[in-house]
């Protein structure tokens, strides 16, 4: 089994090509990249991937005609479009042919490493995969084989989370709103589920929506569903969440970033169990239960009048909070322990053990990304410590990934990876290019894989905007 998601990346500017296969291994992922769509079908036929990202714009097929192709020969293979040139229209028109995430331009390179690392974090036959579900027509619609997951185990012995797993029997036996607060990273998600599993309605639909991966102008949809006709680009109905989780559960993860009209439009379904299509004036009637959650300062967002107060207060019937994991030290080394079994069995190795030294590293280290880095930081531990049965601090703290290492100093040298742009770091690595060759245009081509004609079109364009002298 190869242990790396491997991901097809298409795009005819070759530069971008060096940059994201340069950024996904850092992030133990395999890019391979080609330069038109008709490339790409032929690697499809080659070989097998677990994700393309795809541009829209491109010479021969366009992106939409190469989403169509992979949705029809490799259903299991996702596809995220990329595209200069978004607007709702085109938004829908994707993500209703089997885009599983819509990405405009211009991003950070943090935002797309977490949206591809999202969408290749759940098993394509998983219940969890319904965002893409949610995006395809309600009529004609293939029927998926579903898995039952497994039970959801909630880990830790620490006090605050002791009193949480104190308190789970009593919030998952009725149905009433969840509300759960907590940095990103600290397992909002897996306490949600874990909820459901424990509830009466655990053999029922689980459905999760990601508010903040979803364009703007599209929540609304994808929510209550809209009927075909209602707004240009809708062309089929569409059913909504809402409708899908009748009689389940309803996660609504990052709720804070919902627009302020749809949250009113939310509140009326949590008041009244009832919604209404986009463009329809039926009403209809719901049993959902929702869980929602947010990694933001909910005083702050209700102050700021970008959450409503009355929102939340009917959301928040069982307010939870996740402590990070600095505040829950204690529970660090049952938390390594579970990520090494679980790799072990993704990647079937022989069983694993971290040693004293990594273990004590663990504890005094800050954990900016919760519990969510500390599985990334153990994986990489079991796949680089290969074939011995101990996991040591230089297989996890590596020299090679320091540059990805979001703690770093800001000012000490390169880019912080949490702000740049892929137009940034486009920009850096032409620079460096050049530094690297004394300003040798033909050199840094070269080295980069491109014309010198498309390294001078770059730096002119970067004078213009005043953005190098």
């Amino acid at each position: 089994m190869d242990p790396k998601a491997r991901i097809l990346f298409v795009d005819d500017e070759q530069l971008l090509h060096s940059l994201f296969e340069r950024l996904f291994a850092r992030h133990g992922m395999t890019v391979t990249s080609c330069s038109s769509a008709s490339q790409a079908v032929e690697m499809l036929a080659e070989d097998k991937f677990d994700l393309v990202v795809t541009d829209f714009m491109m010479p021969d097929m366009d992106g939409f005609q190469l989403l169509s192709h992979v949705r029809e020969n490799y259903p299991g293979t996702r596809v995220i479009m990329i595209t200069a040139h978004a607007n709702v229209q085109h938004a829908v028109r994707m993500m209703q042919h089997g885009a599983i995430d819509y990405i405009p331009k211009p991003f950070s390179t943090a935002e797309l490493v977490e949206r591809v690392q999202a969408s290749l974090a759940k098993p394509v036959d998983s219940d969890e995969m319904e965002v893409e579900d949610a995006a395809a027509p309600s009529k004609g619609k293939r029927s998926r084989r579903k898995k039952k997951a497994g039970k959801t185990t909630y880990i830790g012995e620490a006090p605050s989370i002791k009193r949480i797993k104190e308190v789970l029997p009593r919030i998952s036996s009725n149905k009433a709103p969840v509300f759960i607060q907590g940095e990103s990273g600290t397992g909002k998600e897996v306490l949600a589920r874990t909820i459901h599993e424990m509830s009466d309605r655990s053999d029922k639909t689980y459905l999760t929506l990601n508010c903040a991966n979803l364009p703007r102008e599209l929540v609304e949809s994808h929510l209550f569903g809209h009927k075909k006709g209602s707004f240009t680009g809708a062309i089929d109905d569409m059913t909504g969440a809402f409708e899908r989780a009748d009689g389940g559960t309803l996660l609504l993860d990052e709720i804070t970033e919902i627009d302020l009209s749809v949250q009113a439009k939310l509140l009326r379904v949590l008041q009244e169990s009832e919604f209404q299509r986009v463009g329809s004036t039926d009403v209809q009637k719901v049993d959902v239960r929702v869980i929602a959650t947010s990694n933001r300062n909910l005083s702050s967002a209700i102050s700021t009048g970008i959450f409503r107060e009355d929102l939340y207060h009917r959301l928040a019937v069982f307010p939870l909070t996740v402590p990070p994991l600095r505040d829950r030290s204690s529970d660090i080394p049952i938390l390594a322990d579970h990520f090494v079994k679980k790799y072990c069995s993704l990647y079937e190795q022989e069983k694993k053990s971290l040693s004293k030294a990594l273990v004590d590293r663990f504890k005094s280290y800050s954990w900016p990304g919760n519990v969510r880095e500390l599985e990334n930081l153990v994986q990489r531990g079991v796949l680089l410590s290969a074939e011995r049965d101990v996991i040591e601090i230089d297989d996890v703290f590596d020299d090679f990934f320091t540059d990805a290492d979001p703690t770093r100093d800001e000012d000490g040298g390169g880019m912080n990876p949490k702000n740049e742009t892929i137009e940034d770091m486009e920009r850096y690595m032409i620079i460096q290019a050049l530094e690297d060759s004394n300003n040798n245009q033909q050199q840094a081509a070269q080295k980069l894989g491109i014309s010198a004609r498309t390294i001078r079109n770059k730096l002119k364009r970067y004078r213009e905007e005043g953005l190098m002298e």
